[in-house]
């Protein structure tokens, strides 16, 4: 069982259980949320609720999660291109179409199961399907992560994460051409009441706050550089297309005449943070993939 809390905040007073639960699990839909309920996995204050109640401000939820066990995590003898490796974690930089973890669908082939080859220490705080892993990009973005190999570094990169002092900064390729040099997107993030499966800029969302910069203009397209400042899920796909940019490629967010590239134009090329066992400041890039580097040539012409 993974168990986990969360106290009810005064913009979430009178949302039901079950949507304020999946939204604080970005990796829970709402029936899977309902589904805990009826199984007597939720509790508020300490009693049983059912999936209408109305939160109040305050209050404490606790929940417990089965670890899906029919799901046997394999070690596979996957490539992996390793930035950066010592006796606490790991820097790799991952290709495009390789899914960080697995999930429904994704049950092999995965960073997780190329990791479990490479090495038999990862942290356990993520459970089974996840470990070491600390943060994750999409499927289709490429670039670096950091991975975890003992509990301890998960902790302080998670806490480092959380603090913001972890930098991270991504390459896109963008929709339109944005006027301004600098800008920062301040806009909360949750689920897409009208499809659940995205995300989208919603009054009762998360905290969620994307800097970018332009670095390259190509009349249609713009070349710019995203610092995060948080970490949600599609974060910069969303708040791009917030602001009228989306991401070129992308299929989820972006109009269906776009460039001819499969999946968004989106590339973490530097990752730094403090090392959690010596303090030390590390900072890594990767250059951009072929793929970006060709479709930026050939803008450029």
């Amino acid at each position: 069982m993974t168990s986990s809390s969360h106290t009810v905040q005064a913009d979430q007073i009178g949302l039901r259980i079950d949507k304020l639960l999946a939204d604080v699990n970005e990796d829970a839909s709402r029936s899977q949320v309902q589904e805990w309920i009826k199984e007597g996995l939720v509790y508020v204050d300490g009693s049983q609720v059912k999936s209408n109640h109305k939160c109040l401000e305050g209050e404490k939820i606790s929940w417990e999660v089965p670890e899906p066990g029919e799901l046997e995590i394999t070690a596979e003898d996957i490539p992996l291109s390793i930035v950066y490796e010592d006796s606490s974690l790991l820097v790799v930089n991952k290709p495009k179409g390789m899914v960080v973890h697995p999930s429904a669908g994704h049950h092999t082939g995965t960073m997780v199961n190329a990791l479990l080859y490479h090495c038999n220490d990862l942290s356990g705080i993520n459970g089974v399907i996840r470990p070491g892993i600390v943060h994750r990009i999409d499927k289709d973005t490429t670039g670096l992560l950091v991975v975890a190999k003992n509990d301890q570094a998960h902790l302080s990169l998670a806490e480092q994460l959380k603090d913001k002092t972890m930098s991270r900064k991504y390459q896109a390729i963008v929709h339109g051409d944005i006027q301004h040099e600098y800008g920062t997107i301040d806009a909360p993030l949750g689920r897409d009441p009208k499809d659940r499966q995205k995300q989208a800029v919603v009054r009762d969302g998360r905290s969620a706050v994307t800097h970018f910069q332009v670095i390259d203009r190509f009349g249609s397209f713009t070349h710019v550089e995203c610092v995060l400042e948080t970490g949600r899920t599609h974060q910069i796909r969303v708040h791009m297309k917030y602001i009228g940019h989306p991401l070129a490629g992308d299929p989820k967010y972006g109009p269906r005449k776009t460039l001819d590239i499969e999946g968004q134009a989106l590339h973490a090329g530097l990752l730094g943070f403090s090392h959690p066992q010596t303090g030390e400041w590390m900072e890594f890039e990767a250059p951009l993939p072929d793929e970006l580097q060709t479709i930026l040539a050939k803008l450029r012409k």
